[in-house]
């Protein structure tokens, strides 16, 4: 009797845990604002980085696994408010283009493989689009399963370079004006967001 219970047991735990990743896999995804965080690096005069953010970004990742996040990019916060008005007008130029968008395909079967508080790596292709142009970067990204939701992380900084989304012009008017003797192409950018299921 014992081992039948025991047996018993174990298909009704296969089975709840079988529903579970059916769940995951099928699920959608949506950003939470409040737990994420985009950044970037800008070297300005060879030495000297600041670090700036946007403070609005959206996102989805729906049940076939495509991810999508949207960066408002008229809430780059710089710490200056003079700059954050340059770098809206002058360089990302958001009266035309004021958002950029960063998609990717994620492996939902894998996703729904990951237990609560456990993580996995993924490298995958994320494709940017910003200020009229396209560019696909490479990204070794960690995902983790959390109770509320998923978090993806990256392992380490993304390299964003101006000729690639059509910001030389935007870089070179941002160092005019401001009399600096250079300001980095090539700019490092780090992210951290959570997705929580609808």
């Amino acid at each position: 009797m014992v081992k039948f219970n025991s047996l018993i047991l174990q298909r009704v735990a296969l089975a709840v845990t079988a529903l579970a990743f059916s769940a995951v896999a099928s699920a959608q995804w949506s950003l939470d604002l409040d737990d994420s965080q985009l950044s970037f690096v800008t070297v300005k005069a060879e030495h000297i980085a600041e670090v700036h953010s946007f403070s609005r970004l959206e996102g989805q990742i729906d049940a076939a696994g495509n991810a999508r996040v949207s960066i408002d990019l008229t809430s780059v916060e710089t710490g200056i408010a003079i700059r954050n008005e340059r770098m809206q007008t002058m360089l990302f130029e958001t009266g035309l283009y004021p958002q950029a968008t960063v998609r990717a395909a994620i492996n939902t079967d894998a996703l729904s493989a990951i237990a609560v508080g456990e993580d996995m790596t993924l490298d995958t292709q994320l494709t940017l689009a910003l200020h009229g142009a396209e560019t696909v970067i490479s990204a070794p990204l960690r995902v983790t399963r959390q109770t509320d939701g998923v978090r993806v992380t990256t392992l380490s900084p993304l390299i964003v370079t101006a000729e690639s989304v059509g910001l030389v012009a935007g870089v070179e008017s941002l160092r005019e004006i401001a009399g600096l003797p250079s300001i980095s192409r090539a700019v490092p950018v780090t992210f951290s967001v959570k997705f929580v299921a609808d």
